[in-house]
């Protein structure tokens, strides 16, 4: 199998692939997308909340300008 330059992956003892290594000064932008997608992943199941009431919510705290 052909290795990408700055991409590792570490084996357990029986040579399966447990975790890889990214070269971020290569592959920085790459594993920006691919952790943003994890994130959505993850976050998928909860709970919506409408932008109407996040934008309500903060412009009370003082967190967003009240002209927004």
């Amino acid at each position: 199998m052909n290795q990408m330059k700055g991409i590792n992956y570490l084996t357990d003892d029986k040579d399966r692939k447990i975790a890889v290594q990214i070269d971020l000064k290569k592959y920085g932008d790459l594993w920006e997308d691919f952790y943003d997608n994890m994130i959505a992943e993850l976050r998928k199941d909860e709970e919506k909340i409408p932008l109407e009431e996040v934008m309500k919510s903060l412009k009370k705290e003082g967190k967003l300008d009240e002209s927004i």
